[in-house]
């Protein structure tokens, strides 16, 4: 409502609410226009509002005033406290330096008077120095000795378990003793009875030589044709049994049966087996 009818600002010289004066022309003076109500109606409302401002800015600066002047009562009282709370302090300072300096008198004085205990206190500190290197040397070789009866004893604890472990060495070296004996016969006998099988083997072999060669021989003459001979005596078939039979595990005129000397190696392993056992 307070808006309307107004005119623009740009109007006004900033001379609240008049108009801009016309150009001078001689004669007779023209007559003054009055300003527009609603511009003096805005000014009047800027004025009341600057004047808001201006009680309100008053208002805060006296509260301000009122609460510095307080707080610089207070801080008076509180200045005035401390002066009364340091000059009882300095009191205080001044009979504790005046008790200070005394003390200090007198213990100059008892220090003159102990000045001959200084010679006593230091020779009494050299030996103490002594006597604490000396207890110091002794702590080390209990501790030793304590260590060295420690282990001992745990030693001594050990001594029937090391004996027994003795013992059952001893046994057993006895064992062993008895089975290395018993080894050896048993060696000196299987080497006998291997001895005595070998040369029994030799003279076998020169046998079946001595056979062969008859064989040989006999192989060259005729027989009758299917008569009970009339198969070579070489073959597999043949009719003539060996002189030596399988004990020796030899067959005459077979090559693939047998071993040639004797029995092969699976034979002497039934000597090996009591040998094994016994070690």
């Amino acid at each position: 409502m307070a808006g309307r009818n107004r005119m623009p600002r740009e109007a006004m010289n900033d001379r609240r609410g008049y108009a801009l004066e016309a150009p001078f022309v001689r004669g007779h003076p023209l007559p003054r226009a009055l300003p527009h109500p609603a511009l003096l109606e805005e000014e009047l409302e800027m004025q009341h509002a600057e004047i808001q401002r201006l009680l309100s800015d008053n208002r805060r600066l006296v509260e301000d005033r009122i609460a510095l002047q307080r707080e610089l009562g207070a801080a008076k009282e509180e200045l005035h406290r401390m002066n009364i709370v340091i000059a009882d302090i300095r009191a205080e300072e001044e009979l504790r330096s005046r008790e200070l300096f005394e003390k200090g008198r007198k213990l100059e004085a008892d220090l003159r008077a102990t000045e001959p205990l200084k010679n006593e206190a230091i020779q009494l500190r050299g030996e103490v120095k002594k006597l604490n290197n000396l207890r110091q040397e002794l702590s080390a070789q209990v501790q030793t000795l304590t260590q060295e009866l420690t282990r001992l004893q745990a030693d001594n604890q050990q001594i029937p378990h090391i004996r027994a472990e003795i013992e059952g060495l001893h046994q057993e070296l006895m064992h062993a003793r008895t089975a290395v004996d018993y080894e050896k016969k048993a060696n000196i006998e299987q080497m006998e009875q291997r001895q005595a099988m070998e040369k029994n083997l030799v003279s076998m072999a020169r046998e079946v030589e001595k056979l062969r060669a008859e064989l040989a021989s006999i192989d060259g003459r005729p027989w009758a044709a299917g008569g009970s001979y009339g198969m070579k005596f070489s073959s597999a078939d043949g009719g003539f049994p060996a002189s030596y039979g399988d004990g020796y595990g030899v067959h005459l005129g077979v090559a693939d049966k047998g071993p040639l000397y004797g029995p092969g190696p699976n034979s002497w392993g039934g000597l090996e087996k009591p040998r094994m056992t016994r070690r």
